[in-house]
């Protein structure tokens, strides 16, 4: 097998709403292209990978998974060991293309992607074994004798579509879920994450079975192609329009879906906290976090009026303390993924720059926008109405805390909420009365790092989860199995015609929980009964 036959390493022309690539209608190729015009991309190079080429590899797939070796807990076990050989051995030029791609600080890339990505692997093969056992439950009076379980088995070929703000890590953990599950996948890269993109192509087909796992690089064409085919599951990483674009098509095939979005994630913040505590720990789930771009990090904060100051000093020092006095000179700051969302940003800060209290540096050349703060910026601004997915943190306050509720609820389900407090009634409305797709109570992001937590969304934030055993329920199907004895004792006659009001009387006490008429009728049903009367 030629190096061009394991994978395609492909960019491809922006596409116009008059071509024909795509089957799936107007509105998916209208959203592609524009998704495509916000990421930059313009040239045309390598190999064609139209709908003709997508099918061949699925059929590929199919062929592999129908061989039923991607079954066995060995299969399983040998790929998940090569993923964590690949991510030991290759551990270096993992950091280097994410630094390629983001200019993502070493230490960011090494706790946040590098390592959690490891601990996947070793925690599918940890508990694998178990979670593909069959797992006995009861059964119901009906039934009587007879047993039940449900049984795991693989969906089968299956699509996971990445994102490009976590690169490694957004790619690599859907598909140690979908592999745990023995399944056949094929890798989407995020075509805005070249440098990653290309470690995958390059180096994943060298460690795994190509005939059951495939990498295919591209944009908007390629994608579309994919799109277009039959699957048995697509998972989807990224914003909610191309999200809806992806469930249009799958929709065709009645395919089902996971779409990892995103949202507003709010931080309500209380007075009775150690404040000093509090800014570190915002601050690295924000800036410390790719510079705000991460779909987990905290989009604006809401607290009191009176504490707001004592807020904004904390996270200035503590800013300062993180970045240096000129933080577009930091190393420790990744850079806005292109120009086009760099020039997003600076548009959304443009418009409520009046609010601005701290920060707002930028850098052009260098992609770099200071960490910002900004105070009471208006309920209709962009700013407050979009996903932030950057480096801007403005602060909400209210003249009592009771109202964030009021204005958690008036908006869209975020994919994670955060509360910092020490009152427990607080903490209890704010689980009990507030809907995220995640909470975290104290802190931000660290419930994602968590693998026996499902990490996905609800409502815009998302549909489905995953991580760890979540990860393998995503891509398993839990077949239900009953079994009966060729007993005698199991056949009772009010399961068969002719039915009698005797019958029925039996059936009502079952359902009831009476069950001397069941007796009896094990013991000897009446045989002038069994008529209906002529």
């Amino acid at each position: 097998m030629t190096q061009a036959d394991k994978h395609f390493s492909l960019r491809s022309p922006l596409l116009s709403p008059a071509s024909p690539a795509s089957s799936l209608g107007f509105g998916l190729l209208l959203g592609a292209q524009q998704h495509e015009e916000a990421m930059g991309h313009e040239e045309a190079i390598g190999h064609e990978f139209d709908g003709g080429r997508a099918a061949e590899v699925v059929a590929g797939l199919r062929q592999g998974f129908g061989s039923g070796r991607t079954r066995t807990y060995q299969w399983r076990a040998v790929q998940l060991k090569a993923i964590a050989r690949m991510i030991d051995e290759k551990e270096e030029d993992i950091a280097a293309a994410i630094y390629d791609d983001l200019a993502k600080p070493r230490m960011e890339s090494f706790l946040h992607e590098i390592i959690v990505a490891k601990e996947a692997c070793l925690f599918a093969l940890k508990n694998m074994k178990r979670w593909m056992k069959p797992k006995k439950v009861g059964t119901a009076i009906l039934t009587f004798p007879s047993s039940a379980k449900t049984v795991p088995e693989p969906l089968g070929v299956v699509l996971i579509i990445s994102a490009w703000n976590f690169p490694f890590l957004l790619s690599i953990e859907p598909v140690i879920g979908a592999i745990s599950a023995g399944n056949a996948v094929v890798l989407k890269p995020s075509e805005v994450a070249p440098a990653t993109s290309s470690f995958f192509a390059k180096f994943l087909p060298d460690y795994v079975d190509n005939s059951c796992i495939r990498v295919v690089e591209g944009s908007v064409p390629e994608t579309i192609a994919l799109l277009e085919q039959k699957w048995d599951k697509i998972l989807y990483t990224g914003n909610g329009r191309i999200g809806r674009a992806v469930m249009a098509a799958a929709s065709k095939h009645l395919t089902p879906v996971v779409l990892e979005l995103g949202g507003k994630c709010p931080v309500v913040v209380d007075s009775d906290v150690d404040i000093n505590i509090v800014a570190k720990r915002i601050a690295a789930g924000k800036w410390g976090c790719n510079n705000g771009q991460a779909c987990i990090a905290p989009d604006y904060i809401i607290t009191t009026k009176s504490f707001a100051p004592k807020l904004l000093d904390a996270l200035k020092v503590t800013l300062e303390k993180f970045y240096g006095k000129d933080p577009l000179g930091s190393p420790d700051l990744s850079h806005i993924v292109n120009s086009k969302h760099f020039m997003r940003l600076i548009n959304l800060l443009d418009d409520v720059s009046g609010s601005i209290v701290y920060g707002g540096q930028k850098d052009e050349k260098h992609l770099k926008i200071a960490p910002t703060l900004l105070l009471d910026v208006p309920h209709d601004s962009s700013m407050m109405e979009e996903e932030i997915f950057g480096p801007f943190l403005p602060i909400v306050t209210v003249d009592d805390l009771e109202q964030s509720f009021d204005i958690l609820n008036s908006k869209e389900k975020p994919l994670a909420a955060y509360l910092f407090t020490k009152n427990k009634n607080i903490e209890q409305k704010f689980v009990n009365t507030v809907s995220a797709g995640g909470m975290l109570i104290n802190d931000t992001i660290l419930h994602f790092t968590n693998p026996r937590l499902p990490f996905g969304g609800v409502g815009e934030s998302g549909i489905g989860s995953y991580h760890g055993k979540f990860s393998f329920d995503a891509f398993s199907h839990k077949k239900p199995v009953l079994r009966r004895n060729f007993n005698f004792i199991g056949e009772i006659p009010m399961r068969y015609p002719p039915y009698t009001p005797q019958k029925q009387t039996v059936l009502t006490g079952l359902m009831t929980g009476n069950v001397i008429p069941f007796v009896l009728a094990l013991i000897k049903w009446p045989k002038g009964r069994q008529h209906h009367k002529a």
